[in-house]
């Protein structure tokens, strides 16, 4: 384990915002978590966990401890139908899927090239066209900052919940995922009914979809309406879909007819908060550095040495013209730092 000093991290966060580290370590085992936390000094610094840097934004430098998790390593296990796959914290999530894809394990096709690591994927539930991390989720290995002993986490432990977890709750910044296991199965029962999948599916012919088949559609989706992070910086979508009661829905329904929505447990309705920022003339719009996708509304941009200030405030002026429209204020999806 090595510290280094005064180090940029403008190639490890996929805004590529011009922020620097005042101290940063990789760490590749979890004997290197223990040996780092066994340093008072270093234990009593700020400390920041890093994995793909894909969902934050830096609005200053970080002074204190970038700890960057890069723990690697991707197997699994048959039993029957099922199957766990186990990955380290700091492994690419693509490359994961990728490898689920490959040897047909089903249940992650739909979250094909969601940009970050293995790591970060609990602490907020990450999901996308109508599945989320907690339907695959079996059980995670977490360092304890603390006690600098290495905990298990159930998925029921894990309080999973629309973009949370407690991780971000009652244990925010307690514990460092290290290693992630994922139950799939060997059977398939493909998820169409979310997004524009089934229209791309029927645009290619395609009437009896394989596991491959909804990644390579699902990834076609995410390129025709994201940017490519290693061209335009971007942290995929910056806000999340506002879940409303229904008693509030129906009053908007009445006034906006066409509102794109969507139900969800409990009773309650999810919308879709690019639809949200695009009647409100958001989309495509530029405003110094920073701006809008122009073929998604709900990705914000860094056209090139936007500071992570200038696009948290632009992100202001959304949430307040969302707020004046449609009553609905939006929460942001990305960590502020």
């Amino acid at each position: 384990m090595i510290i280094q000093g005064d180090i940029s991290l403008k190639n490890l966060n996929t805004f590529g915002v011009n922020a620097k580290a005042r101290l940063f370590t990789d760490i590749s085992t979890e004997e290197d978590l223990a040996s780092l936390f066994a340093d008072n000094q270093l234990k009593s610094l700020p400390q920041l966990v890093l994995g793909g840097g894909s969902n934050m934004l830096f609005r200053n430098d970080f002074d204190g401890l970038v700890i960057h998790i890069n723990i690697r390593g991707l197997s699994h296990k048959i039993e029957g139908d099922q199957v766990y796959v186990t990955a380290g914290g700091g492994e690419v999530w693509n490359d994961l899927v990728n490898y689920a894809v490959e040897k047909e394990f089903a249940g992650m096709e739909n979250l094909s090239l969601i940009p970050g690591s293995v790591g970060a994927s609990p602490v907020q539930n990450i999901g996308a066209y109508g599945v989320e991390l907690m339907d695959i989720f079996h059980s995670c290995r977490a360092f304890e900052k603390g006690s600098g002993k290495v905990r298990v986490f159930t998925k029921e432990e894990c309080n999973f919940s629309y973009r949370d977890s407690v991780f971000k709750s009652v244990y925010n910044g307690m514990y460092i995922i290290t290693q992630v296991t994922f139950k799939l199965s060997k059977t398939f029962s493909p998820i169409l009914n979310y997004g524009a999948i089934q229209q791309e599916l029927d645009n290619r012919k395609i009437t009896n979809p394989t596991i491959k088949d909804i990644s390579t559609v699902v990834s076609h989706i995410r390129v025709s309406k994201l940017p490519d992070p290693r061209t335009i910086g971007n942290a995929g979508s910056f806000f999340k879909n506002p879940i409303i009661p229904v008693g509030k829905f129906i009053q908007l329904q009445s006034n906006f007819p066409d509102i794109v929505h969507y139900p969800v447990s409990g009773g309650s309705i999810k919308l879709a908060a690019g639809w949200l920022i695009e009647q409100c003339g958001w989309k495509g719009a530029i405003s110094g550095n920073t701006g809008t996708w122009k073929n998604q509304a709900l990705v914000l941009v860094n056209h090139g040495g936007a500071s992570g200030n200038e696009i948290f405030n632009f992100s202001e002026l959304i949430i307040e013209s969302i707020k004046s429209k449609f009553g609905v204020k939006l929460e942001r999806e990305v960590n502020i730092i």
